[in-house]
């Protein structure tokens, strides 16, 4: 196998562990509509809780706890035992089965038919939902996406992208392309801009020396004047000006109104906020960022993501790390109950596979 430097492993495992981590903190108050920066901020004042470097308190009273998912029994601290089953963990593992299965060539009609075969349909959901319902129908890519589907920008798509980062490390442009292949299944424009950024920036952070270098490195492989690419770059811009946190969330979430609370390019504003102001540390990252409102969830597990490359498993704080007992659910068919140690050592040997695949196809 070709080598891969002796830390990618501990570094892929962060990046799984930082992924659920950061899912299972932000997953009680994933309603962006409802639990806004200052509702989440106001929650955990109540339950002294600020600043947060811990997964959620439990509710202060009554009408917190009736206004939180109902999964957060399974996600406030204490009540943690192993992950809660949730679509962004999914299809991650769902990406890893695709890789296992069809290798690095894969097609955006094997995506679909693995969706079809290990993914229940009422466990998708907007843009997801929408193109597996156009698949059962007989529609192939890239119609799938775009047929009845006013969803086609939202977060979805991204959230899928993680797997394609860790098994590229340092190559993030490679990642990119895997990342779209499979986003054009459901998505379009800045949905697809948004799984080929993360990608890209998952894979930058293995060899990224800082976190700001990262972002800048994703930002090459998607069009400079796309919205997204834009967004990005205001937040870069802002924090760069030494502006607060609250303020850069504040200018940009009036930039983007209107888009709603799960589009792709007001959660990578909050995403690229978490992780520039959190500076490199895992704790700090994944707090700001799902105290940033919008998909909670869903940006926390990215946010995790890239901490947990940035750092590795080692040094993943253990009040993060320990609770998970290294134990995922998931509604992807014969993965409930898998080992998160498991599924990083499968995508090690897959990263170390498709390096060599890379290097076979590079001239001399």
């Amino acid at each position: 196998m070709t080598s891969l430097g002796p830390d990618v492993a501990d570094r892929v495992l962060g990046g799984w562990l930082g992924r659920i981590a950061g899912n299972m903190l932000g997953k009680p108050v994933e309603r962006g509509d409802l639990w806004t920066r200052e509702r989440i901020d106001g929650y955990l004042r109540r339950a002294g809780a600020l600043p947060l470097t811990d997964y959620l308190p439990e509710p202060a009273d009554e009408s917190d706890a009736l206004a939180l998912r109902p999964e957060w029994r399974q996600c406030v601290r204490g009540r943690i035992h192993g992950s809660c089953r949730d679509d962004d963990v999914d299809y991650a593992i769902l990406g890893l089965h695709l890789l296992e299965t069809h290798g690095f060539g894969f097609s955006t009609e094997q995506v679909g038919e693995l969706w079809l075969q290990r993914l229940p349909y009422h466990q998708t959901f907007t843009a997801e939902r929408a193109a597996y319902r156009n698949l059962v129908n007989g529609l192939k890519p890239p119609l799938t996406a775009t047929y009845d589907n006013p969803f086609q920008e939202w977060i979805g798509a991204l959230i899928r992208a993680d797997v394609f980062g860790w098994t590229c490390p340092g190559a993030p442009h490679r990642a990119a392309a895997l990342a779209r292949r499979d986003a054009v299944l459901s998505h379009s424009g800045n949905g697809v801009y948004g799984a080929m950024w993360a990608a890209a920036l998952i894979s930058a952070a293995f060899t990224a020396p800082t976190v700001r270098l990262a972002i800048d490195t994703a930002l090459t492989v998607v069009p400079a004047s796309c919205r997204l690419a834009r967004t990005v770059r205001r937040v870069v811009s802002l924090y760069e000006a030494r502006m607060s946190w609250e303020d850069t969330l504040t200018t940009v979430a009036a930039e983007t109104a209107g888009l709603g609370w799960i589009h792709t390019v007001p959660n990578a504003a909050v995403l690229t906020a978490g992780l520039l102001y959190g500076e490199g540390d895992f704790t700090r990252t994944i707090a700001l960022t799902v105290r940033g409102g919008l998909d909670t969830d869903s940006n926390g597990a990215t946010a995790g993501s890239v901490a947990g490359v940035l750092t590795g498993a080692a040094a993943a704080p253990a009040q993060w790390r320990d609770p998970l007992e290294d134990t995922v659910r998931s509604a992807v068919l014969g993965f409930d109950g898998a080992r998160i140690s498991d599924l990083a050592a499968r995508t090690v040997r897959l990263a170390g596979t498709g390096a060599e695949s890379a290097l076979a196809t590079l001239p001399g």
